[in-house]
């Protein structure tokens, strides 16, 4: 009994510590990406974005985005990582999360939104930044769109650099825009809340 109170204990002080690590009371939290070829701050959204917000914040604390690849360029359209190892091996997801992408935000040139399947509610791990206005990826009373959920606030002309880089078809994963020399997202940090 005492053990099973004291496991108990544990996982709600662990998943309070979660809770906390995400800033869970910063409306606007921002994120260093350090990349091969610069850094980028992104601003999230978490007004209208909360739960995809929270999921990413989730995998940038536990280092889960750290030492990923840029696996999928398309000029000026989109650049996309979160997904693969430099290997292009698959790093392991945490459950789909809810589409949101009817908040009002648009897929415009230098914002960050969640890849997804073709399914709505598929998004995990994969996100992407807009290096063009996207606005056909926004939602329609149709369809569902791809969930925005922040901006590029400094380096938006290292991910202009990154939308032109020479890609391939690549064979191990048969498919095409991945780039010839990899482009590594080394760490990405959650910056301290701002006073």
């Amino acid at each position: 009994m005492l053990r099973a109170l004291l496991v108990g204990i544990l996982l709600s002080v662990s998943q309070f510590a979660l809770a906390l690590d995400i800033q869970k009371n910063t409306l606007y939290p921002k994120v260093e990406l350090d990349t091969s070829m610069g850094k980028i701050v992104v601003e999230l959204d978490r007004t209208r974005a909360p739960i995809t917000v929270d999921n990413f914040l989730t995998y940038v604390v536990k280092g889960e985005y750290d030492n990923t690849t840029f696996h999928r360029i398309i000029p000026e359209f989109v650049v996309q990582g979160g997904g693969l190892d430099p290997d292009l091996k698959e790093k392991k997801e945490m459950d789909p999360i809810v589409n949101e992408s009817g908040n009002g935000l648009s897929n415009s040139l230098g914002t960050i939104a969640m890849a997804r399947e073709n399914s709505p509610h598929t998004a995990t791990r994969q996100f992407y930044f807009n290096v063009a206005d996207n606005e056909r990826l926004d939602p329609s009373p149709r369809r569902w769109g791809y969930a925005v959920f922040g901006e590029v606030t400094e380096g938006l002309e290292i991910l202009q650099k990154m939308a032109l880089v020479k890609t391939e078809f690549n064979k191990t994963l048969d498919w095409p825009d991945v780039p010839v020399e990899a482009i590594i997202l080394k760490k990405a940090t959650l910056l301290p809340r701002m006073e």
